[in-house]
């Protein structure tokens, strides 16, 4: 788990290696234990290095093999690295070093842009050919780990955070209109490849992309499952689903054991977090390290629920930590938070993953988590309105749910110089949800989920908030081959029971019942949902910048009215509307965008 930076450069002149070094210096969060740079002629690559495979020089950053005439830089983790390794030594390849870095580019220099295909794990990948100058860059197929580029004219460059593209200078930081209406409609998630800034581009998810030194440009995208209904699985009943699910995440858990230090989970007391520490159990890890967060109680909402950590800890005998935060405390990491983040998210989840990922960071550099699950197995609540209906009915059932504003909306908040033509989130989910390669509505909801929120959302805020720390967090239900699976799985045995039913029959199987039949939790921030003292007022501040009102991106008469009464307007996923304007205003200037 590292960040990486780069410039690749096809206008004749040579690699600006002082910009490439100004890149990867910011992110000394991501990777605290080791730097690098390297450069040849027209590419300049830069690294930071959290060591948690090979903990040794020789698997240090950027790799350079000789023998292929290659040199990569690569941020994540290869779960399968080790048969991989064997693989390829057994066809004729020479390793110095004994993590899966290295693995990636032998990988690379054998079977080529397919090299992706054998890979299981969680990755983004920058790879230049020195024999043809052409420059490679791929991500996983979950996105797990991101990759952000920059192009102009003759330049590209690319790195693992947005804002270390704004040290390299040169950067276009206009708002995107387009952006921002999926921002404000489409609860802050802005699909790939836009950013909220025109000038910044995030390669999706399960792509692998050529840049030519010629400046030809081309892509494949190498992973997209089905959710249909396989043949082969036909005839299997609730009882082999549940077994072979199992199977296959138990598999996911062992599989991200894999490290040179300790693993240990964050323990929200959820089923999803339980089940993990569950499973780790059952393949025999003892001591196992757990961490759990919970907030003072603000306007009536509970902010903890380590009645339920805390069983699951006692049941399997973790080495359990509980941190609590009181309310008044939340202003600096709500800023810290803000500044971590490399695009704005609504979230209330990003203060509680920055502080609970601080806290876990002085104990281990690894951590499971049971994020993924709720779009894997349909856990939200807007899945079961989407059963019994055509795909072409689902749009209305998803955007009444899910959906912050319309376009009607947009234009009650924007001022008309930032209002884009048309309704650009209606638009894209519409022609996500009616594509082919999903049998049901609710298989076009579960794959829309999967493969474009939880993305852009969830996994985008668990990836920033504890690499903020140099705290690598790994995702079993975000197996590809779990993932796979579970998408064929006949959608009533994912809303069974109010919600992700297969899997809670599997965790009958191990798990308290405490845990299991229970109303459905969330890591809750009480205190960014009911704004109120210093919060609200750093909100207030926020929209009320000089650097706000020279954007003016919001009309004043609605601005005012959401502060005149701060709490009256929710999205339908109980989020905060002014929240969402502030945030967006304190990423902004907290990146020194003016």
């Amino acid at each position: 788990m590292c960040g990486l930076a780069g410039e690749f450069r096809r206008d004749g002149s040579r690699a600006d290696v002082a910009a490439v070094e100004r890149m990867a210096a910011t992110m000394s969060d991501r990777g605290p234990d080791d730097s690098g740079v390297w450069s040849q002629g027209p590419v300049a690559l830069g690294h930071r290095r959290l060591k948690i495979i090979d903990l040794s020089a020789a698997s240090g950053q950027p790799l350079v093999d000789p023998d292929s005439g290659l040199t990569g830089v690569f941020n994540g983790c290869v779960y399968n690295y080790r048969e991989l390794r064997a693989e390829l030594q057994a066809k004729g390849h020479r390793f110095f070093s004994t993590g899966d870095s290295e693995v990636v580019v032998k990988a690379y220099a054998e079977w080529g842009l397919d090299f992706v295909d054998h890979l299981i794990g969680m990755f983004a990948v920058a790879i230049t050919e020195r024999d043809t100058g052409r420059l490679v860059l791929a991500r996983d197929r979950l996105g797990i780990k991101p990759l952000y580029v920059a192009e102009t004219p003759g330049v590209v460059r690319f790195a693992s955070t947005l804002p270390a593209l704004l040290a390299g200078g040169g950067i276009d930081t206009s708002i995107d209109p387009v952006a921002l209406a999926h921002y404000l409609s489409f609860h802050s998630i802005v699909p790939p490849p836009r950013t909220i800034l025109r000038g910044v581009a995030k390669l999706p998810p399960a792509t692998v992309r050529v840049y030519e030194p010629d400046g030809r440009t081309h892509e494949r995208v190498y992973w997209d499952p089905a959710f249909t209904r396989a043949a082969e699985r036909a005839d299997w009943s609730e009882r082999d689903w549940q077994d072979a699910l199992l199977e296959s995440l138990t598999t996911a858990v062992r599989r991200r054991m894999v490290a040179d230090v300790p693993v240990g989970v964050l323990l929200s007391g959820g089923l999803d977090s339980s089940l993990v520490v569950a499973l780790l159990a059952g393949e025999g890890q003892t001591g196992l390290a757990t961490f759990s967060i919970g907030f003072d109680a603000v306007g009536g909402r509970e902010g903890d629920e380590f009645v339920y950590s805390d069983l699951v800890a006692k049941t399997f005998g973790t080495d359990h930590h509980q941190l609590r935060v009181a309310a008044q405390d939340l202003v600096p990491p709500l800023e810290a938070a803000v500044a971590a983040m490399s695009e704005p998210m609504v979230s209330h989840d990003c203060v509680a993953f920055y502080l609970l990922s601080q806290e876990v960071a002085r104990h281990v550099k690894v951590v499971q988590s049971g994020q993924g699950a709720d779009e894997i197995l349909g856990g939200y609540h807007w899945y079961p309105p989407l059963a019994g209906i055509d795909r072409e009915q689902a749009l209305d059932t998803y955007a009444k749910a899910f959906f912050d504003r319309d376009a009607a909306g947009l234009a009650r908040v924007l001022n008309p110089d930032w209002l884009a033509d048309g309704d650009p989130a209606r638009e894209f989910v519409a022609a996500h949800l009616t594509r082919a390669g999903a049998d049901t509505a609710v298989d076009a909801g579960l794959r829309i989920d999967t493969q474009v929120m939880l993305t852009d959302d969830p996994v985008k805020r668990v990836d920033n908030m504890t690499m903020a720390h140099g705290l690598e967090a790994r995702v079993p239900f975000l197996d590809h081959e779990f993932v796979e699976l579970a998408a064929s799985c006949p959608p009533e045995l994912k809303l069974a029971q109010g919600g992700k039913g297969v899997l809670k029959e599997i965790g009958r199987r191990v798990l308290p019942h405490e845990v299991i039949d229970r109303p459905k939790g969330y890591f809750p921030v009480p205190g960014l949902t009911h704004l109120e003292g210093k919060l609200l007022d750093r909100v207030r501040d926020a929209l009320s910048a000089p650097a706000a009102r020279r954007r003016d991106l919001f009309r004043a008469d609605y601005v005012d009215a959401l502060l005149a009464d701060p709490n009256a307007e929710l999205t339908p996923l109980n989020g905060n509307k002014l929240w969402q304007l502030g945030l967006l205003e304190m990423w902004l200037q907290s990146h020194g965008i003016d």
